[in-house]
Parts: structure tokens; C-alpha cells; sequence
């Protein structure tokens, strides 16, 4: 029989479940125990198990097996359905994920634990609907995402708090992972055209104690060891801790090198259920050494093609590296019975720096010859470091009402964050011997190229320049700070029909000061305050208790000078100028309109939705020309497409959580008349991702993971992509399926095995393409990972 226990608070004697099935033997005296604890059950029992002693033989009554469910750590997981959310962990959202008119994809713990990736950039570019970008504008700060086209590298949250820190992520601390698509500045303020990311921590709990150790060995060096330990203390308080050691070599890169060594943690204290603070630091420090930038593009269109065989050349000295160092305090109040008070504070810390090498293939000349041959060669490098400051505090307060006669669900948010960022770069010395010539005939070798002019490969590629970095001054000093204040209602206007509306009003003042990070000089300072009113209005009719349709419309806004890591290049979303002045340009914004369903099948085991949208931009800051007043914001584009999830219990035994997009972009408007009626750069029209994890036995599980993505073309952010003028793409990233498996076997209560095989047809695929096809990332080759899972 399968008995599920409910979610209570942990008498101190209670151990956890397991995070699948298991299997408890009961003979004995433990049977006797457990007849005990479940007498109510027991009624239902065989009757021949009930029969009174009649003086026969005594009969040997059959193994009776009992099944279990670890109780979840994530109050927001759906129980029993380990790949699917019941609702956001946002508050805001006072629905079920089911009954919200918006697309929000949300990935569980289970989901990211079976599917083997951890850098969070791996995690989001495997989604529907998302693709990846280099980093431009020589940057290579952190994680760039696209989210249905438009740039979200600055729109990642942690826990409902923008995290302004361009770093690289993981996700040993996370416990589920949400991604809100469309614009929709109500929730999340500046920003946001194509929707943003929310990475909800793994809190404290009072609920049950659990200590589960993950080790894991694979091919390419890969090491990793991980820990979630929580632990009650008396009625009131609670203490979790999460940490983190990782390296690996990067599969098919070798010797790029990655490593990751993180900590968490949080305490609580529960006066009762009314009101609990809950304390958290959070710790990550990154490295990639000599980090590898992939392959590049070779030949001309329309036989522009990825290189083959490149060999890894990032130089010795080549570093990136992210320090991230964050104190956030959480207060959830119960004033009244229906109103509910909740507090964010946070204040962060982290530090980014890097040294990259590029390359290129292209005809250089022997210098002692004059010989022209056709080569690769690196290029001149990448520099820079941010360090970031930022302060934050969120406020909502939560009525629920009855107002002339509906049911009102209000919410009132304050919010105030301080952000500063000052960023510079390295300055490079080549101590190596140039070995080819860019300019044609004999003469002074100036370039470092992979092969001579007879096609002989250079002794030590990764040594070839020889190459040390000193740290400059700054360069560049940003800082914004920002109030915003929220309304939000969701209203029962009958037993079907729900209205939600929002609005969000964000009062910010920005500071730019470029100065020449060699002389000192202060080049520019540039400042300017505005207001931005943004809102989210939503119906939702529910055709049965289960299913739902909606309609919803959403607008966001991005600044002049919004993003931090760009400075004055206004086509990166840095800081538009005119005459030596910061322009008065209008916000880019968007506006989506939305159709879409939600179907919560199979007793709410299984989510199904579909979604059919328009997102529009306009007021966009190509970078152009401005020179001239009015030129500012010349740019329209417009996004249209249809998207479909499903996540959970397909059946008792099967999960999956998937989903596909297709997605048509269009520039409508432009300085640059050729570019319109072209798609947007780094823009897929159609990707899909398919995990789904099937229960065999009790013990044994196995599972694959598919996704998808068509090709596209690279360029400038928020412009057409780079076409010839014959149609042919200048930059193009071909279309690629990867397919990874995994496998689990569970031993006993406390002990299981899983292995992953990522990449497992060893594909050569890539994720990204510089502007000029100078990088194009590669994606990770086949990995074999073996983790052991112990829960004490």
C-alpha cells in the first residue's frame, strides 16, 4: 500500500524521506510499529489480516512494503509530481502557476538535479524560447541571456530582488528556477523587454531535518561535491547550509579549465506561524582558467561556415573570474488574518575581471618571405573588471478583501535599490615573438598566428604571445538608484471569471563618469532622473475547475544608459550622448499582448499550457547617428510567436518537463532603412526541449533530455541581423539537437547512484556568435558524469 503523510511541522524524531520512492521492508516488531501509526489505514487492510486466532495453523502473513515521499524542502513544489511547481515563490503572484495569465516556465529541483547542469548558463539556454549571446562589445562579463529576442543580461532575480552583478551563476543553491516571459515591468521594474529570471534560494525550515550529501566523479577531470543540511533547533529555530566544490576541465577544451566553490546559508526564527525572519549569505567564487572562446566563422557567404578542429588558444595568463558575496534579511508578518506584511533586505558585493583571447582565420604574410598563406590567428585580447556595490529593499503589503461584494487579493510594494557599479581594464604585455605579418610583403612581423607559411602548427599554441596583465584604474563609474511603488489587485468578478491589474511607477536617478583609466582625466560625467509608469493587466475565465483561458497585456521599459557594463556604446544599452551631454532620449518600451491556456490534468499531477503573443518595441536606441536631435530613438521591432509546456506526471511513473517555441522578429523601423523588414539578431525561430524521466522499479529510474534549436544570425543587440544584401546571413550559427540520458539506481533508503551522459551523440554544436564572427561559442562535448547520493 502507498501511504503519503501530510506537511507538518517536524517533531524532533521524524527523519525525512527519500527524494524518490523507497522501499521499507516492515517485519516484526517493526510491522507491529507501523500497524500502529497507521491504525486508521488498517481498516483497509485484507481481512484475512484481521481474522481471529481460530487454533489453525499459523499462517505466514505476506511482506508488507510500504512506499514514502521525502517531504519537499521547496513549499512551492507540487507533491508528488517532482517536475512540477504549484506556484511561484514569488508572493506577488497570489495565484497558482495554473490560474496565472502569464507564461512563467519554471524548473524544479528535481528537474535540474536529473538533467545534470549546473552553470545556470547551461541551464536557461536550454530552454524554449532562450538563446545565448557572446560577450559584447569586447565584454565578457558573465551570463548574457535573449528571452524571446530581446537582452535580459541584466534581468536575472534572486528571490524577487534584481541581482545586478554580471556574474557567472550556478545553482547548488537554488530551488527552483523561474522564467517569466514577455515584458512586465509591473513586477520587476526597468528592464525586462522580453521577461526575466528569478532564482528562488533554498530557505531554512522547521518542516524536517534532512542532511543529504552529492559526489560526483567524470571524464574530463570532472569533480564535485555538494551539501544540504538542515537542522531545527527547539520549536523556533532553524539553520540550513548548502555548500559547494567543483572543478572540471571543459569537455573537448582541454586545457580550459572550470571551478566553482560556493556556500549558503540561512537561519530562522519562527515566533509561530505569524511572523518569521529568516537571515541568509550567500557565497560564490568562479573561475574559468583560460577560458575558451569556441571556434570562429571561416569563409564568405553564402559559405560562411564554423571552423573545424580549432585547437583551444586561449593564452596561459587567460582568466575569468567572479566573486559574488551577498546578506539578505526576510520578514514575513501576519498582521491580521488577512493581511500580510513581507520584507526584503539585501546588500551585495561581488567582483568580475577577465582576460580573453580571440581569433580569426583569415590571409596573413611571412614576414622574412612576403609569403601570403591563409591562417588563424589571435587576436589582440579582451580585458576588463567591475566591481559591483548594491543595496536593496522590498516591501509588500497583502489585503485580501471583500469589496462591494468580489474578492479582492491587494497588494501594495515599495521598493528601493541603490546600485553602483566602477569598472576598468587590464592592460596587456606581450612577451612572446610574433610570428606573421597582417599587412602584404616582407617586413616586421606584428601578429601571433597559429601555423607558419608552409601549414606547420606553432610548438605551443597557448604560450604563443606570452602574454601578462596589470590591473588599470577605473574607467568608467555608474551608479543608479531607484523607488518604485507597486499596486496590484486580482478580483474574483464571478465563481469563473478572475481580473488582475498592476501598476508600477519607478522614479530613478542615473550617474555616468567616464574618465581615461591611463591619464586620470575625467572624460564625461553624465546624469539625468526620470519616471517610468508600467502596468499588467490580465482575465482569466475558467472553462472547468482545471482549465483556464486568459488574456493579458504588459509593458516594460528600458533606460538610456541602463546597462552598467556598457557605457556610452548606446547600440549595448549603454548611455546615448549628444554633444558630450546624455541625450534626452525616450525609454524603449515594449508592450506584449497574450492568449493563452492552462490546463491542470491528472488530479493536478501534469501542466499543460499554450500561449500565443505579440511583443513590440519601439523607441529603440540602435546606435545609430546622433548627431542630430530626433534620431535618438529610431528603431521598432516586433516579435510574434506560440509557445507550449507541459511539466509533471504523465503517468504514475513517467515526468517530464518540456516545451517548444516558435517565434517570426521583425524590425518595423530604423535609421538604417535596409534593415527593415529583417529579423532581429540572435534570434532562433524555433527551439524545443524535451526531459522526461521514467520510474521503472522502485530502484531503478532512467531518463533523456532533447533540445532544439533552429539557426540564426548574429549582430548588434535590438537590430536586424547581419545580412548581406543578397538575404545571405554575414554570421550565422547553424541549427543543432543535442540529446543527453541519465540513469538512476537507488540502493537503500538513504543511498542512490545517478549517472549522466551529456552531449551523448558528441556533437559538435555552438550557442553564440560574436557580431563579427570572431567568437562562436561551443558548446560543452559528450561528459560522463557519476554522482552518489547520501542522505544521513
Amino acid at each position: 500500500m502507498i501511504l503519503k503523510h501530510p506537511h507538518v511541522r517536524r517533531p524532533k524524531s521524524l527523519r525525512s524521506f527519500n527524494d524518490t520512492q523507497l522501499s521499507l521492508k516492515k517485519t516484526g516488531l517493526a510491522l507491529g510499529i507501523s500497524s500502529a501509526m497507521f491504525l486508521p489505514l488498517s481498516a483497509m487492510a485484507d481481512e484475512n489480516l484481521a481474522a481471529p486466532d481460530t487454533g489453525d495453523e499459523v499462517k505466514v502473513l505476506p511482506e508488507v512494503v510500504i512506499y514514502g515521499q521525502r517531504q519537499e524542502s521547496n513549499p512551492n513544489a507540487e507533491v508528488g509530481a517532482p517536475y512540477k511547481a504549484k506556484k511561484s515563490a514569488d508572493s506577488r503572484h497570489t495565484r497558482p502557476l495554473a490560474e496565472t495569465p502569464q507564461t512563467i516556465s519554471v524548473l524544479t529541483r528535481a528537474a535540474l538535479d536529473d538533467s545534470g547542469l549546473t552553470d545556470l548558463k547551461q541551464i536557461v539556454g536550454a530552454q524554449p524560447g532562450i538563446t545565448l549571446g557572446t560577450g559584447e562589445n569586447g565584454n565578457a562579463f558573465g551570463d548574457r541571456y535573449i528571452i524571446r529576442g530581446q537582452e535580459a543580461r541584466s534581468d536575472v532575480f534572486v528571490d524577487g530582488l534584481r541581482d545586478p552583478g554580471m556574474s557567472t551563476r550556478e545553482s547548488f543553491a537554488i530551488e527552483q528556477l523561474e522564467i517569466s516571459k514577455g515584458p512586465n515591468s509591473s513586477f520587476a521594474g526597468r528592464g525586462t523587454a522580453g521577461g526575466a529570471i528569478n532564482a528562488i534560494t533554498k530557505q531554512a525550515t522547521l518542516d524536517h531535518d534532512f542532511e543529504r550529501v552529492s559526489a560526483s566523479v567524470g571524464s574530463d577531470k570532472h569533480r564535485r561535491v555538494s551539501t544540504d543540511i538542515n537542522k531545527g533547533i527547539g520549536e523556533s529555530f532553524a539553520l540550513r547550509a548548502n555548500a559547494l566544490y567543483a572543478d572540471e576541465n571543459v569537455p573537448g577544451r582541454l586545457p580550459s579549465e572550470r571551478s566553482r566553490k560556493g556556500v549558503a546559508l540561512s537561519g530562522l526564527w519562527e515566533r509561530d506561524r505569524d511572523l518569521s525572519v529568516t537571515l541568509d549569505y550567500y557565497g560564490l567564487r568562479t573561475k574559468d582558467t583560460m577560458p575558451d572562446l569556441g571556434y570562429f566563422l571561416v569563409g564568405t557567404v553564402p559559405n560562411r561556415v564554423p571552423a573545424t578542429n580549432v585547437p583551444v588558444y586561449a593564452q596561459t595568463g587567460d582568466f575569468l573570474k567572479s566573486n559574488v558575496d551577498t546578506l539578505t534579511a526576510r520578514v514575513n508578518w501576519t498582521l491580521a488574518p488577512a493581511t500580510k506584511l513581507t520584507s526584503l533586505t539585501r546588500y551585495g558585493k561581488s567582483s568580475n575581471s577577465y582576460v580573453t583571447t580571440g581569433a580569426m582565420s583569415g590571409t596573413r604574410w611571412d614576414g622574412a618571405t612576403g609569403a601570403a598563406y591563409t591562417t588563424a590567428y589571435i587576436d589582440s585580447g579582451h580585458t576588463g573588471w567591475q566591481d559591483i556595490n548594491y543595496f536593496a529593499h522590498q516591501s509588500n503589503l497583502r489585503m485580501d478583501r471583500q469589496w462591494l461584494g468580489l474578492k479582492h487579493e491587494l497588494i501594495l510594494g515599495a521598493e528601493f535599490t541603490d546600485h553602483k557599479v566602477v569598472s576598468g581594464t587590464f592592460a596587456l604585455t606581450n612577451n612572446g615573438t610574433f610570428n606573421c605579418k597582417k599587412t602584404a610583403g616582407a617586413g616586421t612581423n606584428d601578429t601571433f598566428c597559429f601555423t607558419d607559411s608552409a601549414g606547420r602548427p606553432v610548438a605551443d599554441l597557448t604560450n604563443l604571445a606570452g602574454r601578462t596583465s596589470t590591473r588599470l584604474g577605473y574607467n568608467q563609474d555608474w551608479k543608479v538608484k531607484t523607488l518604485a511603488l507597486t499596486a496590484m489587485d486580482t478580483v474574483d468578478l464571478t465563481d469563473r471569471l478572475t481580473a488582475f491589474g498592476g501598476i508600477r511607477a519607478d522614479h530613478f536617478d542615473l550617474n555616468l563618469i567616464r574618465r581615461n583609466n591611463l591619464t586620470s582625466v575625467i572624460t564625461g560625467d553624465y546624469g539625468y532622473t526620470d519616471t517610468l509608469v508600467n502596468g499588467h493587466f490580465g482575465l482569466t475565465y475558467k472553462v472547468t475547475p482545471k482549465l483556464i483561458v486568459y488574456g493579458s497585456a504588459a509593458s516594460a521599459q528600458d533606460i538610456n544608459g541602463g546597462e552598467a557594463d556598457s557605457g556610452t556604446s548606446s547600440g549595448y544599452g549603454g548611455a546615448v550622448l549628444y554633444n558630450n551631454q546624455i541625450a534626452g532620449a525616450k525609454p524603449e518600451t515594449s508592450v506584449n499582448l497574450e492568449l493563452g491556456t492552462k490546463w491542470n490534468l491528472l488530479n493536478d499531477k501534469l501542466l499543460a499550457t499554450a500561449a500565443l503573443f505579440q511583443t513590440t518595441k519601439t523607441d529603440v536606441m540602435e546606435g545609430a547617428d546622433y548627431d542630430t536631435v530626433g534620431t535618438f530613438n529610431t528603431g521598432k521591432n516586433r516579435v510574434r510567436g506560440i509557445e507550449f509546456g507541459l511539466s509533471g506526471n504523465v503517468t504514475d511513473k513517467l515526468s517530464v518537463q518540456s516545451g517548444i517555441a516558435f517565434l517570426n522578429s521583425k524590425v518595423l523601423g530604423s535609421a538604417t532603412a535596409t534593415n527593415i523588414g529583417k529579423p532581429l539578431s540572435n534570434f532562433a525561430k524555433r527551439s524545443a526541449s524535451v526531459q522526461g524521466k521514467y520510474q521503472l522499479t522502485d530502484a531503478i529510474s532512467f531518463g533523456a533530455t532533447a533540445r532544439y534549436e533552429s539557426g540564426r544570425c548574429g549582430g548588434q543587440p535590438d537590430t536586424a541581423a547581419g545580412f548581406t544584401t543578397t538575404g545571405e546571413c554575414a554570421q550565422p550559427v547553424p541549427s543543432f539537437a543535442v540529446y543527453d540520458v541519465f540513469a538512476a539506481y537507488r540502493f537503500s533508503r538513504r543511498f542512490d547512484v545517478r549517472v549522466n551522459v551529456l552531449n551523448v551523440t558528441n556533437k559538435d554544436y555552438f550557442t553564440a556568435v560574436y557580431r563579427n564572427g570572431a567568437f562562436l561559442y561551443k558548446g560543452d562535448a559528450r561528459a560522463v558524469r557519476v554522482a552518489l547520493n547520501y542522505e544521513l
